[in-house]
C-alpha cells in the first residue's frame, strides 16, 4: 500500500471526480478507479489485487484519494438517478406515511416497573421511560420516569444509536451504551434515575453486553478489542470509580469464540457465554459475590454447543449433544456439566429444531422451528406448574414467524410473543401460561394498509440436488396474476444458521401495490429447516446457498409467478455475498440486483486476521490458509470471479464506517466490475459517508436508501 501512496496525488483524485461530471450533451461516464497492483500473499500462493489501494483502516479519517474516489461514485450515482428523484421522493412519502410517528412499544415488565420505548411525532430517535406496577399491570397512578431522551442525546451528532439499557437490581441506576460513529464502538455510562444525572465516568470502547451484580454498584462489561471489535475481555466496574482501576474478570484467548454476558433468569449468576459455530463454553460469577473468579459451568467440547440458564436451584440447558436439532435438559446446581445428572425435559425431534427457551416460575417456553416457520410452545415445569399440559401457540397462516418477545421477568403470568407474516403486521401477544389465552397488546400500526387486499403462502422449489427449498410469497390480490408477467422481488440470506423469516415489511407494500410479487428464498446456510439445512450451506457446502437461490428463481419463472425479464434480487451483508455469487453464476436470470453492505471479497478478508470477524468466522466459511479451503473459497468469492461478460443492472451500497463488512470490499467490487464487464447496464454505488453496517441511525433517514433501491427496480421493470 505504501508504494501506491507515494504515487497517488490529489490531482489524480480530482480527475476521478471529473469523470462523473459530464457536461450537457455528453454521455454520463462513471468514475474509473486507477489500477495499482498489490500482491496479496498467502500460504497457498499470491494473487494480484489492482484495487487494494482503496483500503484504509484508519478508524477516524480516510486518505484524500480514497475519499475523492468514493465521492466521485456518489456524484455519479446522484447524476445517474436524477430521473428517479421524483419517484424516490414519492416512495419516501408513501413509506413514511404508513408510519405512526407518535408510536410506542408495548410496555415490558421487569422488577417492579414497566418499560416503554416511544417516539414523538417527527422524531428520528426514541425516548425510553418506565412506570411502576405489578407483574400483572402498570400502576396508572404512578409517575412516568424518563430514563433516556434519544432526540436530546442525538443533537449535533451525525450518527447516534442507544444500545444496552440495563436497570440495577435496586432500580436506582441504569447502565446504558451508545454508539456515535456507526462502527458499533460504544461507550458505557451510568445514570441515577431519580436525579437524572450521570455518574462522572464514561467507559469508551465497550460492547453492548452488560450485567449488574446483586449489590447494584458493580457492573460487568466487555472491553472491545480495538482491532477485531466484535469481542474482548470481560471487566468489572464499580459505579463512581475510575475505569482505569477496573478489574479484569476473564479474557478468552480463542479468537474463534465471541464473548457475551447476561444475568441468569433468577439473577443469581452473571453468565459469561463463550460462543462459536462449532463449540462453546459457559462460565458464571455469583451475583452476590462479584469479586469471585468465574467458574466453568459447561466446559467446551468439540462439536457441542450448549446454552444454560439458572432458576429455582437448577440449570436448564439447551444442547446439541446427542440431538442434532437440540434438546432441553435440567441439572442440579453444581452439576451442570455432569451428564449423569442430566434429566431430559424435551427430546430432540427430527424435523423440529429447538432454537431458544425462557424460564418462568411454573413453565418453560420454547422457541422452535418446523417447516421453515418459527413457533412457540409452552410446557409445564417444576412442582407447581403454571399449565397442566404443553400447548403450542396457534397460527392460521401457512407462512409466518412467531418469536419470543421481550420477557425480562420470570414472575409475569404470561409470555410475550411477537407474530408476523408477509401480509400480517407485527402483532404482540401476551399468552397466558395457564390457559393459553392470547391477549393482543399491540398491532403494528400501518396507516392506510388493509391486509384483506393481500395474500401470502409457502411454496417449495426443487433444488438441483433433490431438496425442496421453502419460499415465502406475498402479493396484492388485485394487482398480481400468475401469468408470467409480474416483476419478482426475490430476497435471501443463507448464512450463520440465521433463519430468514417470512415477516411483514411495511416498506414492501410499495412494491406489492405496484404489482410485484415478493419472494423470500429460505436457502441453505440458514437454519430454516433445522441444523442440517445450516450445515449443508456452510464451509465446503457453501455453494448450495447460491444454487438454491438460482433454483428458486428458475422455479418462480417456470411456474409463472413472474416474468423472466423482470426478476430482481436483493441481499445484504452475507446476503450480499449471495448476490455477488449469483451475479457471477447466473447473470442472465436477473434484470437487476441490489447488494447492500455486501461481503464480496471473501478470500482476501478471510486471509487477514486483523479484520474484524475474520478469525471468529473461520468456522463458518473455512480457513483459507488450508489449501482445499483456499481453492474452494477462490472458486466462489464474488470479487475474484468477476468476468468479461454481461451482468445485470446493479445497485451497491455501503457505509464508510462499517465494522462488519469494510467499505472497501464493495468499493473494490464495483471498481473491478466497471473495468471488466461487457454490458452497459447501470452499475450504481452509493456510499453513506457517516454510517456503518446498519445504515443511517434515524428511523426516517433509513427510508431514503430503501426508496433508492425500489425506484431503481421499478424503473428497470418498465
Amino acid at each position: 500500500m505504501a508504494s501506491f501512496i507515494a504515487r497517488a496525488s490529489l490531482a489524480s483524485s480530482a480527475a476521478l471526480l471529473a469523470l462523473s461530471c459530464a457536461s450537457d450533451g455528453e454521455r454520463l461516464r462513471p468514475p474509473v478507479a486507477p489500477r495499482h497492483d498489490h500482491t496479496v500473499v498467502s500460504p497457498q500462493g499470491s494473487r494480484v489485487d489492482p484495487y487494494y489501494w482503496i483500503r484504509d483502516d484508519d478508524p477516524k479519517a480516510k486518505r484524500p484519494e480514497v475519499v475523492a474516489y468514493l465521492e466521485a461514485e456518489n456524484a455519479y450515482t446522484a447524476q445517474a438517478t436524477v430521473h428517479l428523484k421524483a419517484l424516490e421522493e414519492q416512495l419516501v412519502r408513501e413509506m413514511r406515511g404508513r408510519i405512526k410517528e407518535d408510536d410506542a412499544s408495548p410496555a415490558d415488565y421487569q422488577h417492579g416497573y414497566w418499560y416503554t420505548t416511544r417516539f414523538e411525532k417527527g422524531a428520528e430517535y426514541a425516548i425510553i421511560e418506565r412506570q411502576a406496577g405489578t407483574p400483572e399491570m402498570v400502576d396508572e397512578g404512578a409517575p412516568i420516569q424518563r430514563l433516556l431522551d434519544g432526540p436530546e442525546l442525538a443533537k449535533g451528532k451525525r450518527f447516534f444509536s442507544i444500545g444496552a439499557v440495563e436497570p440495577s437490581p435496586d432500580n436506582r441506576w441504569i447502565a446504558w451504551t451508545s454508539d456515535e460513529t456507526g462502527r458499533r464502538i460504544s461507550s458505557l455510562r451510568f445514570r441515577d434515575i431519580e436525579s437524572g444525572s450521570d455518574s462522572p465516568e464514561t467507559i469508551p470502547g465497550v460492547l453492548e453486553s452488560l450485567a449488574w451484580a446483586a449489590d447494584s454498584k458493580t457492573v460487568f462489561y466487555i472491553r472491545q478489542d480495538p482491532v477485531l471489535l466484535q469481542s474482548g475481555p470481560v471487566y468489572r466496574h464499580r459505579v463512581g470509580s475510575d475505569p482505569a482501576t477496573d478489574t479484569l474478570v476473564y479474557n478468552e484467548s480463542d479468537p474463534t469464540l465471541v464473548v457475551g454476558i447476561e444475568p441468569s433468569r433468577d439473577h443469581e449468576w452473571v453468565l459469561i457465554q463463550l460462543e462459536g459455530f462449532d463449540y462453546n463454553e459457559l462460565r458464571a460469577v455469583p451475583a452476590r459475590f462479584p469479586e469471585e473468579s468465574p467458574r466453568v459451568v459447561l466446559a467446551r467440547k468439540d462439536g457441542v454447543r450448549s446454552y444454560g440458564d439458572f432458576a429455582k436451584g437448577k440449570w436448564v440447558i439447551r444442547t446439541n449433544e446427542g440431538a442434532r436439532d437440540f434438546k432441553l435438559v435440567e441439572s442440579p446446581e453444581g452439576a451442570a456439566d455432569d451428564r449423569s445428572q442430566w434429566r431430559t425435559l424435551v427430546e430432540g425431534r427430527a424435523g423440529t429444531s429447538l432454537d431458544d427457551f425462557v424460564l418462568f416460575r411454573g413453565a418453560i417456553v420454547l422457541a422452535e422451528r418446523s417447516r421453515a416457520n418459527a413457533i412457540v410452545r409452552v410446557m409445564p415445569w417444576g412442582e407447581h406448574p403454571a399449565c397442566p399440559e404443553p400447548f403450542t401457540v396457534g397460527s392460521d397462516e401457512s407462512a409466518f414467524t412467531m418469536n419470543l418477545g421481550t420477557n425480562l421477568d420470570s414472575a409475569t403470568p404470561s409470555v410475550r410473543v411477537v407474530y408476523s407474516s408477509m401480509m400480517t403486521p407485527r402483532t404482540t401477544w401476551d399468552v397466558s401460561l395457564s390457559t393459553g389465552e392470547r391477549v393482543v397488546r399491540k398491532v403494528q400500526p400501518v396507516i392506510g394498509y388493509d391486509a384483506s387486499f393481500y395474500a401470502t403462502k409457502r411454496v417449495w422449489a426443487p433444488s438441483r440436488d433433490g431438496r425442496k427449498i421453502p419460499v415465502s410469497l406475498a402479493w396484492r390480490k388485485d394487482r398480481w396474476r400468475q401469468d408470467g408477467s409480474a416483476p419478482i422481488y426475490q430476497e435471501g440470506y443463507g448464512s450463520y444458521g440465521i433463519s430468514f423469516d417470512a415477516e411483514f415489511s411495511a416498506n414492501q407494500v410499495s412494491l406489492l401495490d405496484r404489482g410485484f410479487i415478493v419472494a423470500t428464498a429460505h436457502v441453505r446456510g440458514g437454519a430454516d429447516l433445522g441444523q442440517d439445512w445450516y450445515e449443508d450451506g456452510r464451509l465446503g457446502a457453501k455453494r448450495n446457498s447460491f444454487n438454491d437461490f438460482i433454483d428458486v428463481t428458475r422455479f418462480l419463472v417456470k411456474e409463472k409467478y413472474g416474468s423472466p425479464h423482470k426478476v430482481f434480487a436483493v441481499g445484504g451483508s452475507a446476503g450480499g455475498l449471495l448476490m455477488g455469487a449469483v451475479a457471477n453464476q447466473a447473470p442472465e436470470l436477473y434484470r437487476g440486483i441490489a447488494l447492500h453492505v455486501p461481503f464480496v471479497d471473501a478470500l482476501t478478508t478471510m486471509l487477514d486476521e486483523t479484520i474484524p470477524l475474520t478469525a471468529n468466522e473461520w468456522t463458518q466459511w473455512g480457513d483459507p490458509r488450508e489449501k482445499a479451503v483456499y481453492e474452494y473459497m477462490l472458486s466462489y468469492s464474488p470479487y475474484d470471479n468477476i468476468e468479461a461478460k454481461a451482468y445485470p443492472a446493479m445497485l451497491v451500497t455501503t457505509g464508510l464506517w462499517d465494522s462488519q463488512v469494510q467499505y472497501y470490499e464493495p468499493a473494490k467490487f464495483v471498481a473491478k466490475m466497471r473495468a471488466t464487464r461487457t454490458d452497459e447496464n447501470p452499475l450504481l454505488f452509493r456510499i453513506n459517508m457517516s454510517s456503518g453496517h446498519g445504515g443511517d441511525s434515524g428511523r426516517f433517514e433509513r427510508l431514503k436508501q430503501t426508496a433508492l433501491e425500489y425506484a431503481f427496480f421499478i424503473d428497470l421493470a418498465k
